[in-house]
């Protein structure tokens, strides 16, 4: 288990307050200083991962960064894995469900995520990723105020009431076209199908291209009354612990 005391909302309006004229490299400088080793950078491999991982890469190479490998990623998914290895030189953490998807249709009938999404990403997504932070004084994620309106006041550093350690999000403040702008400035690779347009990718059975208009997440769990896999929940139903 982690060692963190819980940080008052006093004290992260005091860290907010320091970093909100700051850009993604001041906070993520600042806790790789505070926290390394004992801090991972979680990724879906999306835009926002994409710029992470480009900083972490130059900051301090040696970062944990984690994936979630719910068995239900697209190919192309795994292609970016590569490439993104190779060209940043990092290494990859992979997080994995201990229920196979055999045995989790056996248990709860197949296609799960056709009947509750709910609890298949609690199963294949949260859970993994709680036992892997139980380990972490902090986690570096790429959630951003502009990717929907359930994500709309994510501050740069918060308290992860669910996992008990601080949550760092770098790019909280940037914008899509922003994260883009960067990806094409270093020309790093990304998931091929955003040319097809899928905005934001996770597992195959959830996932669609968005239509023109729609917000950057409408395509995930289309038709369900879901907007978030569950790891950024906190147990008042509520994405972050915010300062106001």
């Amino acid at each position: 288990m982690n060692s963190n005391l819980q940080w008052s909302l006093e004290t992260l309006a005091k860290v907010n307050d320091h970093f909100s004229v700051c850009g993604p490299e001041d906070v993520l400088g600042w806790a790789l200083a505070a926290f390394a080793p004992e801090i991972a950078l979680a990724t879906g491999f999306g835009p926002s991962g994409v710029v992470l991982m480009h900083l972490v890469a130059r900051l301090r190479p040696e970062t944990t960064i984690c994936y979630l490998d719910t068995g239900l990623l697209f190919p192309e998914t795994y292609d970016l894995r590569g490439q993104l290895a190779r060209r940043l030189g990092i290494r990859f953490t992979r997080l994995h469900s201990e229920l196979s998807l055999e045995a989790q249709a056996a248990g709860h009938g197949p296609a799960l995520w056709e009947r509750n999404p709910d609890l298949c990403c609690h199963l294949r997504k949260v859970e993994p990723l709680r036992r892997f932070l139980a380990t972490q004084r902090a986690w570096i994620s790429g959630i951003r105020r502009d990717q929907g309106p359930t994500r709309a006041r994510t501050e740069m550093v918060t308290w992860d009431v669910a996992n008990g350690l601080v949550k760092v999000n770098p790019l909280a403040y940037w914008t899509r076209d922003q994260v883009w702008a960067y990806i094409r400035h270093h020309d790093l690779p990304t998931n091929v199908l955003h040319d097809e347009g899928y905005s934001s990718i996770g597992c195959i059975p959830c996932t669609r291209p968005v239509a023109p208009g729609e917000d950057e997440r409408a395509g995930r769990w289309s038709g369900q009354a879901k907007t978030e896999c569950g790891i950024h929940v906190q147990p008042d139903g509520r994405l972050v612990r915010t300062v106001g």
